[in-house]
Parts: C-alpha cells; sequence; structure tokens
C-alpha cells in the first residue's frame, strides 16, 4: 500500500548497493540505513497525511474532482508496505502528483463512482479501488479498502493512518498533528481571505479601465448616509433630509453589501472548516483506536513546550480538533466584529470552552464573571480614491491594546472595513448552520463534547453587546427624527395634486417616514438574527410609541381648546359619526358595524340630519372656537396620511415578521411582540381618524359660523343684487383655500370625507334660519338663492366631491326659499301633493315669517297641520 512518494534520487540515497559490502558491520550498517528510511517514511507519510487532512492533497475531495476532469490518468512510483516486507513497487496508473494552490472546494466523489479515462476517450465507471492499492501485497486492511464503498479521500486518510500504526508512530504523528493544527488552519483561513481580497481588487481595476460603476463590489462601497443627496423624480430628497440618520451606511444596513459579504466569506471559511473536521474525525476515530499511552521522546524534545502545556494538546482526538477549530473561528469572528477578549494571551481554546459552558442567561451580564470580556474598537470606513480609483484605503485601524491582533490576524479589515459589531447579523446565520452541520457529523459517542461553544459564544456577543448598542444608536436616531422642528413641517413639492406613491413625492411628513425608514431597518435585523427577533421588535414598539407621543402632541397643538376637537369625544356626536355612510372611507379601525346597515335610503338622511341638528344647536360659534390657521388644517391632513402610512406599514411588517423560535414553529413570547406592534399600528390608524374627524367637523363648524350671520340680517332687499353676502364669499373662499391647501395631502377619498358635509350642513342651516326671520321680500329670497348657487358652484370645483349630491341638496334650499313666492292658498296646495318634501315644522315656519304683500289667513297654519297629520 502507500506510504510516501520518493524519487529515485531519495530511494539511491537510502538504498546503498550494500549486497556487495564484504566489510565487517556491514550488518549495522544496513539496519541504520534502514532505520533512516524508517525515519524518512514517517516524515513522508505525515506529510502526505497533514497534506489530505486540510484537502490539499493528490487524493483529497478536492483533487479527486478535479482528476475526473484530467484527460489522461496520472501515474506515479509508491512504496508499498506490509506487516511483513518493505518494498518498492511502481504503479503504472500514476504518473506525477498534480499540484494544489491550497484553495479547497466543494466536490467529491460519490461511494463507487470512480471515473476512470478508459483507452478509446471515454468515461467508464468502475467499483472505486484506490490506485495505491492496485499492487499493494494483499492483507486483511488492503482486502477491507479494496471492498469499502467510502469516499477515495476517506479510505486514503484511513491507509496513512494505517501506514503509521505498522511503523508503530502513532503517538508520535498524533503529537505532530496536534502541534500543527492551529498555525495550519489559521494560515487557511488567512489564505482564503487574502484570495478573496485579491480577486475584489482585480475586479475593481477591471471595472476602473473598462469606465463600469464598482457598485455590486463590497470594498468599492462605503457610502454615506445622506439621503439629503439621493434626490426623487420630483427634485426633493428621498426623506427631505431625514432629520434621523440610520446607524449605519447603507452597505452595512441588513440588507447592505457589507452584510452580504460578511455572510458570504464566513460561509466559504466555516465550509472548509466543516470538511477539514470531516476528516478529523476520520482519523481521530483510528487514531484513538490505535495510539498508545507513549509518546515518542524524539519526537516530544523536538516540539514546542507550549504545544504540551496541556496533557490532551499531546494526544489528537477529535475533541480536541473540534476545540481548536471552533477557537479559531472565534478568533476570526471577533476580528470582523471587531472585538478581542481583553486577556489577549489566553488560549483561544480555552475562551471558547469557558464560553461554551456558560448557558445564556436572561439577565445581561458584563462578562466578568466568564472570562471573555471584550474592548471594541470601531473603524471610520472611509473610502480614499486615488486619481486611477482603484486603491481603496482604511482609515483608522486597531487600537494599541490590540496591536498584536492586527499582526497576527487574519485580514479581514482588508475585506470587511465597516463598523464590525452590525456585522454579527450577518454572523449568526453562518454559525448556526455550521454549529447543526458539525452536530450531524459527530458520531454519537462523541455527542456529549457539545459543538455549540460558537454559536453560545456568538449569540452571547448579541445579547450582551449588539442588542444594547443598537437599541441605543436607534433610539437617538429615533429622538432626532421627531424633535426638530421640520420633523411635523408638512411639504409637497407639486401643490396642485396629491401623489400615491413615495418615489412620486408622496408627501409623508419627514419625522414619521423617518420613523417608518428605521422601524423597517430594525425588523430587518430581526429578519438577520430570527432568535434575537422578539428584543428587535421590543425596541420597535418602543420607538414607535415615543413617535406616536409625539404625533399626539403635534395634534393636541393644533387642536387644543378647539371646538371640533371637543366635539369629537362626545358620545352622541361620536356614534352619530360612526353611523354616518361618508365614515366608510375611513380606516379599518373606526368601526363599521352600523354603517352597511344605514348606507343608504331614509336612514342615512336621518343620522346626517341628525348630527347637522346637533351642530346647529352649537350656535352661536365662536370665531376663537375654530382652526382658523390654514398651516393647522394641513398639518392634521397630513398628519392623518403620514399615520395611516406608517400603520399600514407596521401591519405589513408584522405579517411578515420572524419567529423568535429555533424548530421554526411559533412560540408564545414571539408572537406577544407582534400583537404588540399591531396595537401600535391600531393607535396609530385611531389618531389618524381622529385628525379626519376633526377636520370634518371643523368644516361643517366653519360653514355654521359663517352661515349664522344670516340670522343677524334683514333680508328686506331694494334691488336684486348680483353678488351673493359677504359671509358666504368668504366661506366659498375658505372652502376654496383650504381644498387648495390640503389637496396634495389628502386622497380624493379622503378629502371628499372632510368637505362633503359642508352642503348637508349648509342647507340645514340654511332651511332652518328661516324660523329666525321676522320678514324677507323676493328680492331677499333671490339673494338666499343666489348664496346656494355660489356655494353649490364652489363645492363642484372640488374634484372628490360628489357635485350632483351637492346639487340636489342645495337646489333642496332654492326651492324651499321659492315656495315663499307662492300665495297661502297655492302653498297649502303645494303641501298636500309634497307633504314629505320638508318638515312639518318647516312648513309651517313657512306661513309664520312676513312677506310684503302676501296675506296669510288667521286658519292658515292650522289647516296646513291638519294637513300634515293626515
Amino acid at each position: 500500500m502507500l506510504i510516501a512518494n520518493l524519487s529515485q534520487t531519495e530511494m539511491e540515497q537510502l538504498m546503498p548497493s550494500y549486497v556487495h559490502e564484504t566489510e565487517v558491520g556491514a550488518l549495522q550498517d544496513i539496519r541504520s540505513d534502514l532505520s533512516k528510511l524508517q525515519g524518512i517514511l514517517f516524515f513522508k507519510i505525515l506529510e502526505d497525511l497533514h497534506a489530505h487532512l486540510y484537502n490539499k492533497g493528490e487524493f483529497s475531495s478536492v483533487a479527486s474532482s478535479m482528476h475526473e476532469k484530467d484527460d489522461e490518468v496520472p501515474t506515479t512510483t509508491v512504496v508499498a508496505i506490509t506487516a511483513n516486507s518493505l518494498q518498492p513497487v511502481s504503479l503504472s496508473p500514476v504518473d506525477g502528483r498534480s499540484s494544489y494552490d491550497g484553495h479547497d472546494g466543494d466536490s467529491s466523489l460519490e461511494p463507487n463512482d470512480e471515473r476512470l479515462n478508459g483507452g478509446d476517450g471515454k468515461d467508464v465507471k468502475v467499483h472505486q479501488i484506490p490506485l495505491w492499492l492496485f499492487n499493494s501485497t494483499p492483507d486483511e486492511f488492503v482486502e477491507t479498502i479494496k471492498k469499502s464503498d467510502a469516499p477515495i479521500h476517506v479510505k486514503y486518510l484511513q491507509t496513512m493512518v494505517e501506514c503509521l500504526s505498522l511503523l508503530n508512530k502513532i503517538a508520535a504523528a498524533s503529537a505532530l498533528i496536534c502541534q500543527r493544527l492551529r498555525p495550519t488552519v489559521h494560515g487557511i483561513i488567512t489564505s482564503r481571505i487574502k484570495a478573496h481580497s485579491e480577486f475584489i481588487n482585480s475586479s475593481v481595476d477591471k471595472a476602473t479601465r473598462t469606465g463600469a460603476t464598482s457598485l455590486h463590489l463590497m470594498k468599492g462601497q462605503l457610502e454615506s448616509y445622506q439621503l439629503s443627496k439621493q434626490k426623487r423624480q420630483n427634485g426633493i430628497s428621498l426623506a427631505g433630509n431625514l432629520l434621523a440618520v440610520s446607524p449605519v451606511s447603507p452597505v452595512m444596513a441588513p440588507t447592505g453589501k457589507a452584510q452580504a459579504a460578511a455572510k458570504e466569506l464566513l460561509n466559504s471559511i466555516l465550509d472548509s472548516v466543516v470538511r477539514i473536521f470531516g476528516n478529523h474525525i476520520v482519523i481521530g476515530e483510528l487514531i484513538e483506536s490505535k495510539s498508545s499511552p507513549q509518546i515518542d521522546t524524539k519526537i516530544l524534545k523536538s516540539m514546542s513546550t507550549d504545544a504540551y502545556l496541556d496533557s490532551k494538546a499531546s494526544h489528537f482526538s477529535i475533541g480536541f480538533s473540534l476545540t481548536v477549530l471552533q477557537s479559531e473561528c472565534q478568533q476570526l469572528i471577533c476580528e470582523i466584529l471587531r472585538a478581542t477578549p481583553e486577556a489577549a494571551s489566553a488560549d483561544a481554546a480555552v475562551q471558547t470552552a469557558r464560553l461554551a459552558s456558560k448557558a445564556p442567561t436572561k439577565e445581561k451580564s458584563d462578562g466578568s464573571e466568564d472570562g471573555l470580556t471584550f474592548a471594541f474598537r470601531f473603524t471610520d470606513a472611509t473610502l480614499s480614491v486615488p486619481n486611477k480609483g482603484v486603491e481603496f484605503k482604511r482609515q483608522g485601524g486597531w487600537s494599541t491594546k490590540g496591536s498584536n491582533v492586527s499582526q497576527e490576524g487574519y485580514g479581514s479589515a482588508a475585506v470587511l472595513p465597516e463598523q464590525g459589531m452590525y456585522l454579527a447579523a450577518s454572523v449568526y446565520r453562518p454559525v448556526h448552520q455550521f454549529t447543526e452541520r458539525l452536530a450531524s457529523m459527530l458520531p454519537k459517542r462523541y455527542s456529549q463534547l457539545g459543538n455549540d461553544g460558537l454559536l453560545a459564544f456568538v449569540e452571547n456577543f448579541v445579547k450582551d453587546h449588539l442588542l444594547p448598542t443598537m437599541f441605543v444608536d436607534y433610539r437617538k436616531s429615533v429622538q432626532a427624527a421627531i424633535s426638530s422642528p421640520a420633523a411635523f413641517r408638512p411639504r409637497a413639492h407639486n401643490h396642485a395634486s396629491y401623489a400615491s406613491s413615495i418615489e412620486k413625492g408622496r408627501p409623508v411628513l419627514q419625522g414619521l417616514l423617518a420613523i417608518d425608514y428605521l422601524a423597517k431597518e430594525v425588523l430587518g435585523w430581526a429578519q438577520a438574527i430570527p432568535k434575537f427577533a422578539a428584543d428587535l421588535m421590543k425596541y420597535v414598539q418602543t420607538f414607535l410609541e415615543r413617535t406616536y407621543e409625539r404625533c399626539r402632541t403635534s395634534y393636541m397643538e393644533a387642536v387644543l381648546e378647539k371646538q371640533s376637537y371637543m366635539i369629537i369625544g362626545r358620545h352622541d356626536i361620536d356614534k352619530l359619526m360612526r353611523l354616518d355612510p361618508a365614515s366608510a372611507c375611513l380606516p379599518n379601525a373606526f368601526s363599521q358595524s352600523n354603517v352597511r346597515n344605514n348606507s343608504s335610503g331614509a336612514g342615512s338622511i336621518d343620522v346626517e340630519s341628525e348630527l347637522s341638528d346637533l351642530l346647529l344647536n352649537l350656535r352661536p360659534i365662536r370665531q376663537e372656537n375654530l382652526i382658523r390657521d390654514n398651516h393647522k388644517i394641513v398639518l392634521l391632513a397630513s398628519l392623518s396620511y403620514s399615520l395611516e402610512y406608517v400603520a399600514d406599514s407596521i401591519e405589513r411588517l408584522v405579517q411578515v415578521s420572524p419567529q423568535n423560535v429555533e424548530s421554526g414553529k411559533p412560540s408564545q413570547t414571539s408572537s406577544s411582540p407582534a400583537r404588540d406592534l399591531a396595537l401600535s399600528a391600531n393607535e396609530y390608524r385611531k389618531l389618524a381618524i381622529d385628525c379626519l374627524k376633526v377636520l370634518r367637523v371643523e368644516m361643517q363648524l366653519e360653514t355654521i359660523f359663517h352661515l349664522q350671520e344670516m340670522t343677524h340680517r334683514e333680508y328686506l332687499e331694494n334691488q336684486d343684487a348680483e353678488e351673493p353676502d359677504d359671509f358666504v364669499i368668504s366661506l366659498t373662499a375658505q372652502i376654496t383655500c383650504g381644498d387648495e391647501e390640503i389637496a396634495p395631502f389628502v386622497s380624493g377619498v379622503k378629502r371628499n370625507y372632510i368637505f362633503g358635509g359642508i352642503c348637508g350642513t349648509a342647507a340645514n342651516a340654511s332651511i332652518k334660519a328661516l324660523a329666525d326671520f321676522k320678514s324677507i321680500n323676493l328680492f331677499g329670497v333671490q339673494q338666499i338663492c343666489r348664496n346656494s348657487i355660489a356655494l353649490e358652484q364652489t363645492l363642484a370645483a372640488i374634484p372628490s366631491i360628489d357635485s350632483e349630491a351637492a346639487q340636489q341638496k342645495l337646489e333642496h334650499v332654492r326651492t324651499y326659499y321659492e315656495l315663499l313666492n307662492m300665495t297661502s292658498e297655492a302653498l297649502l296646495t303645494f303641501v298636500t301633493e309634497h307633504e314629505h318634501l320638508f318638515t312639518p315644522s318647516e312648513y309651517i315656519n313657512l306661513l309664520k315669517v312676513q312677506i310684503p304683500g302676501r296675506e296669510v289667513p288667521l286658519d292658515a297654519q292650522d289647516r296646513m297641520k291638519e294637513i300634515l297629520s293626515q
């Protein structure tokens, strides 16, 4: 069987022509030469085994996949050794050794799937018999290997261990493997990162030469998070100079390029480590079954003292390999996160094992008890672009305290020059998958070793360091978003129309737009680290509550001591507004249970009339009790719209919110934060509805305020006027101005709700005003009709208003006042034919008012009452 690949020169040097020796002591020379040969064979076997352990050898899983693609099958010269003989054997199918650059891949041959190139150039699938066993002296081991269905790289590792066993060098090999394990793994990780960095640099060079942008390259994307420089189509900044700047840059965001690059790089490295550990499991079981407690003294003396400080470090085992591999991965992750244990001199394996032994607790600890506290050093990652735009330099660096880490580290800063702590979000999933893969690989009898040390380390880091930092960072951003005066300053680029999307200029208040962005970003972190999703969702809940308080304050500043705000809190008014068919356009948080039952017919008219009567009973309306400031009107409209925007956004986020469970099934604790977010969305929607209700009632009160002037003047005109009354002109001007101001901030349906109550209120107020008139002449009737026409035309100019409904209601007013032109007898006849057109009291008022030239019999009112009672 194969034990080494000795060159012809080496064989000649080791095998002198002792056949012709005639001197005394020839036997001692031969014995000495064989002893030297045995030592050289041992180190050759050990080197070959070491190469295959780390997937760099000829028969590793990577090399095997490369051989499949070769057009010719190489040949090699090997030395076969059995328990009884040591002899050189030439195996013709192998010729030379393939070179490998040290980067392991993913491919491996499946059992019984060895492909050899036949003479006709076609691949022939044969039973897998390793090349080094073709001419080996048969024995029990050789026959077992030939019949085995294990992959070729596993067979080769088994053969190497068997050769060491035949040389009685298991203990010595075990000690040397232990000594070289950590530096080898360190070198592999470093070379992988270096190769990745070189690839990026070459890609940047190519992109620069071709004039293409390098936006797709991680290293070239360190843009600052200044949304004021990102313009929308209409020229307004994407977030209107967002007052709350995200704590991280776009590349560092949950879906940013830095996160993707970190995840990709770590996945690649951990995948290599997993495959290396698979090889270690193969030889670990064999070594543990074949090793003796004695270690070669000469080998022991030649090794460094540090390798044997721990007795386990002198004897290779699966547990030792697992601990060292995880500790190296931990050191790499520490470097990626820009965090280093304070006890820099402590052995990394001990740190990993110590941290893994501590179960995570709900109480936050400072890490002093677990012996693994961290000093974080963040880097201000700035992009320095020379003339050619190729080289990128990282400013700053490791602190003096951890300067040795930068020299002995892995070089990840060259690939991931960003705020390291936030990269924990991308580290979590690869480590979680890495832990699961290790668990599936470990033999059952080794399950007590525990393989979650690295995962425990990452989870403790996230819990004790990332989450608190994230809470503080985003809380500052939220505070900045809602504290500036500009946060609740309505702005719209196009004052003529309403835009339905943010990209086209949807005028969401800047403070709420920023909060929505920050909330989505925090929930993006929750998607990245689902185990801590509940904590992050609670953070969002806290931020939303704080923002709601600020919105409520802004709302109160606009409506405080205003009559409309006090009215909507009345139970009777609130009940009627819920029953009003117009409320069907309001969000779902406003109960619609009774609306459908009263959405048509006389029921809906009665609701509107009853509500209008309640408002008319509030006369006289005082100007100081109205919201006369258009800026406040616009603020309420914009606030309502923005609150609803955030509420919709929250509800969408809740639907896709990650669950805080490892099994993939929802838990009671994980659903609670989602319910809290849904409740927050409901509170936002209720406040949005209150804003609309205030605006609708405000418009109705404004109408009543102006039309109540009718009761203070005499409609005994001397001539037919050409213009409506001044108070009507003032009312129509205010309606037009208010509509123009809020048009960019409110959709057409909501504008109809705000202004839709004006028509019914004006009609009811105009008809009820007759009861307060002492007298009116024909010119006065024409003036009132002219007033209703002016109001009708103003409302018809509002695109969202139902002009036909407005015309019908105001024509009803004109019909009522035109009845004053009839004689009393003609009026009684009209009542007989149209007794339900107006209320009894309204018909009676037509007879009560004095009209010059009209005679009203004394029994006219009694006769009308009799007609109406039939």
